[in-house]
């Protein structure tokens, strides 16, 4: 596996972190459907979840499968290290 530069586990940690925070927040938003401070919350943390996945991507490759992430010429979902594995 190659070495990815410091920036990569950067973004990455930002990303798990935005990530993170959106899963609390669902889980709250399921008990507390009205919470209109949470709710923009939420959308504001969504946005930017976006935001950096298309910086990340646009570095360093496809982040999710599915359909939720493209592919660069030629097909790099073979390159490592994928995001779990660090």
């Amino acid at each position: 596996m190659k070495q990815m530069p410091k920036e990569y586990y950067e973004q990455l940690e930002e990303l798990q972190a935005v990530d993170f925070a959106l899963v609390e927040l669902t889980l709250y938003l399921d008990t507390h459907p009205t919470d209109y401070q949470a709710i923009q919350q939420f959308n504001q943390l969504a946005k930017k979840r976006k935001q950096l996945k298309k910086q990340f991507e646009a570095a360093y490759g496809p982040l999710e499968q599915f359909g939720h992430s493209y592919s660069n010429y030629p097909w790099n979902w073979d390159d490592t290290p994928w995001p779990w594995q660090v």
